[in-house]
């Protein structure tokens, strides 16, 4: 299967439908108030970045993002590959993207926050598999049963 994976932005139609998607699919997983969601607006701002898997007839398949903030941190947003591709690798392909370009722009800890109820093991599973490690809370999300955080270091600290 012929995958590229491009920044884009998620401003188009199929993007916004991957949007919504995550959301429908997030939504019952655990209370409103503890689902921190970008909106296709707020991933458009300047300091978020989003890369998007097109298959080789152009379809979007799958979509993640980072958002930079200060100190050299930077979170994992909107992680999401649609169902029928599940399993092929394209979840993976855009994780290792978006830690590319965390790298590209110097960020040295990539962060990021998910659901912590048994709907996310598989989730879980995805991210320690790509080399994250659970952490505490980062931020200002609060430290609830309803959220999971791992974290990667992409740049070692030097020794003193």
């Amino acid at each position: 299967m012929a995958i590229a994976i491009a920044v884009e932005t998620p401003l188009q139609d199929d993007v916004r439908a991957m949007v919504e998607e995550l959301n429908t699919h997030l939504y019952p997983l655990s209370p409103p108030e503890y689902q921190f969601q970008m909106t296709a607006e707020e991933m458009a701002e300047p300091h978020t970045t989003v890369l998007v898997a097109r298959g080789g007839d152009g379809a979007a398949m799958g979509m993640g993002s980072l958002k930079v903030h200060d100190g050299g941190l930077a979170e994992v947003k909107r992680m999401w590959t649609r169902p029928a591709v599940r399993g092929s690798g394209v979840g993976r392909l855009l994780l290792q993207a978006v830690e590319a370009l965390g790298r590209e722009k110097g960020i040295h800890r990539l962060a990021l926050e998910t659901g912590g109820t048994d709907g996310f093991t598989a989730v879980w599973r995805f991210y320690e598999a790509g080399g994250f490690r659970r952490c505490g809370a980062f931020l200002d999300y609060p430290d609830t049963e309803y959220s999971r955080f791992y974290e990667k270091l992409l740049i070692e600290e030097k020794a003193a």
